[in-house]
């Protein structure tokens, strides 16, 4: 029986662009924002003036306080936002350059996306 040549169908993959940290990294930030609370609570802090209070929360979102703590949390753990303790009460805001660092982890991907 006679052998065909294999017939290239797809174009080679292109290189990874990623270190396994910087997966890693990103991993954890979509984690922290696949959900929509979380997204809500982002979008608040992102249109807030100053950092915002655990407690105005509560009502803006409709769920209970525990719930409220702990998806400020993993945003949190995601180095996405910063709290400050006031005397009860805990303040969130946007950690500096969280937004860029999630945009610089996508960065390459990006461009290789708009050089196809």
């Amino acid at each position: 029986m006679k052998s065909l040549p294999l017939i290239e169908c797809c174009a080679p993959l292109a290189r990874e662009t990623l270190s396994e940290n910087e997966v890693d990294e990103l991993e954890r930030l979509f984690r922290a924002v696949a959900d929509r609370q979380r997204i809500r609570i982002l979008n608040l802090l992102l249109t807030a003036p100053d950092a915002v209070c655990v407690c105005e929360f509560v009502p803006r979102l409709g769920l209970a306080q525990p719930t409220v703590s702990y998806h400020l949390k993993q945003l949190t753990d995601a180095g996405l936002l910063l709290k400050e303790r006031r005397s009860y009460y805990t303040y969130y805001r946007i950690a500096p350059r969280a937004l860029e660092r999630l945009g610089r982890v996508l960065a390459p991907t990006a461009a290789l996306a708009e050089a196809v």
